[in-house]
């Protein structure tokens, strides 16, 4: 008779202990540690199913290893073909993560219903009832195929791998891992136990039967997919939809076996659903003919995506004792770094009411210094009521003394504003390359502030 194997796991963090014990070492909770049956202990000849399926059989010399290149299929979601690089890997596990309201649900509503119209497809909800997804599937007018598209509120794991296998099923959505459970672990749904093993047998199926799969999953207050890390080791892709203020989301793949994870998707929330934007540009800028003071366009960097932003800059007389400097989608240190090299090196004095804001309700990562001379010319501008022509497009990174230090992927760039209409680009002195001149837009390398406020004005 095979020997039933156990191990010991604390409910809280996930740690494996050879015995039980009354605190666990790795989080410092008390009686938080329960066994688990692992299942019976095969022989050494024996082989053992692992993440991808069945594992073993000894090792293989590499000309023996079969080459088996990944099938992609297109979803006809054009960012989301973008972030997954050439489409939807067949076979593939993902995940799917972001804040409440980001619009996980929304597109992966959309997307079951396309597949449906190429494969038997299951959509899997867990928090919310089949009439209320029928609801939306109805409200944002998808295009399915009602034959092939099943719909299945459960929450054990045993019973949807079930279901997968009566319909054989294709193409299937979670929603969400942290609320499905199985009989393999215990705790409650989300515990880190539980997120495990639902992951690793959901995972275990679909590479043994060439199933698809989407699961969602929950954030925590970090803004990052809640559950014990193995749950990304175990999947195949792990991408975010990031909630930008506004109707603006933007996905990011984390992590991605079939491609990179430089792209970055950007959508608009609509009420006919997610609807991917081909050219992100003109939503982050103004389009605004009228030229005013206090705006300034730069070319910003998401991914592997070039993206021209506008940024506007408002100064107003102050009325209290002390200015308020207000910004919204910006590092506030960043500015306060920006206006002291300002009072340093330009002697520009700043009592005034500062607002910056960025058009679209993009935000703005700490790391993307280029956007430190748009922000200073912005500002001047505003302060000192003089016009940027809206033709114009400044990028650079503003070091303490003064100096313009030199960004990354300048002649991207570049061309991305010249491809807009962009007639005059400021870049860093040290950015500029003679292949730059070709392009059809006036050039200016500049080496310090002083330099862009002499070709400014």
């Amino acid at each position: 008779m095979a020997k039933i194997k156990t191990a010991y796991v604390c409910n809280e963090c996930g740690q494996d202990f050879p015995r039980w014990q009354g605190q666990c070492s790795a989080c410092h909770e008390w009686n938080t540690i329960t066994e688990v049956r692992l299942g019976a202990v095969k022989s050494a000849g024996a082989s053992v199913s692992g993440y991808a399926g069945a594992v073993g059989g000894g090792s293989k010399k590499l000309n023996e290893v079969k080459e088996v290149e990944a099938e992609k299929m297109l979803t006809g979601i054009g960012e989301l073909d973008r972030v997954l690089c050439g489409g939807l890997t067949t076979g593939s596990v993902n995940i799917i993560s972001g804040d409440p309201g980001a619009g996980k649900t929304t597109i992966l509503s959309d997307l079951v219903s396309r597949m449906s119209q190429l494969m038997p497809s299951l959509y899997c909800t867990a928090e919310e009832s089949l009439s209320q997804f029928k609801n939306r599937v109805n409200r944002l007018k998808l295009s399915c195929n009602e034959d092939n598209l099943y719909l299945m509120a459960e929450t054990s794991v045993e019973a949807i791998i079930a279901e997968l296998e009566a319909k054989q099923v294709k193409f299937a959505v979670i929603d969400s891992i942290q609320a499905v459970v199985t009989d393999l672990a215990n705790g409650s749904p989300g515990s880190p136990s539980q997120v495990k093993s639902s992951a690793q047998s959901l995972t275990q199926y679909c590479k043994q039967n060439n199933v698809t799969m989407f699961l969602v999953a929950h954030v925590n207050k970090n803004n990052e997919t809640a559950g014990p890390q193995t749950l990304i080791h175990i999947v195949d892709c792990l991408t975010h939809l990031e909630c930008n203020d506004g109707q603006v989301r933007t996905l990011r793949a984390n992590k991605n076996r079939f491609g990179d994870v430089d792209t970055v998707g950007i959508f608009k929330m609509t009420e006919r659903g997610m609807l991917s934007v081909d050219n992100p540009s003109e939503i982050f800028l103004s389009g605004s003919t009228t030229q005013s003071p206090g705006a300034a366009i730069t070319c910003i960097r998401k991914g592997n995506r070039n993206l021209l932003l506008e940024i506007q800059c408002l100064t107003t007389e102050t009325e209290g004792e002390f200015p308020q400097r207000v910004c919204v989608g910006l590092n506030m240190n960043r500015i306060k770094m920006l206006t002291g090299i300002l009072r340093k090196h330009t002697k520009t004095k700043i009592f005034h009411d500062t607002y910056f804001n960025l058009v679209g309700g993009l935000k703005i990562d700490e790391s993307e210094t280029c956007i430190d001379l748009a922000l200073v010319t912005a500002l001047l501008s505003s302060l000192n009521d003089f016009v940027v022509p809206r033709t114009t497009c400044i990028m650079g990174e503003l070091s303490l003394n003064g100096d313009v230090r030199p960004i990354d992927s300048g002649v991207p760039r570049v061309k991305e504003a010249v491809q807009h209409g962009f007639t005059e680009v400021f870049i860093p002195f040290r950015n500029y390359h003679k292949s730059m001149e070709g392009l059809g837009a006036k050039i200016n390398p500049v080496k310090t502030i002083h330099e862009l406020l002499e070709l400014i004005n």
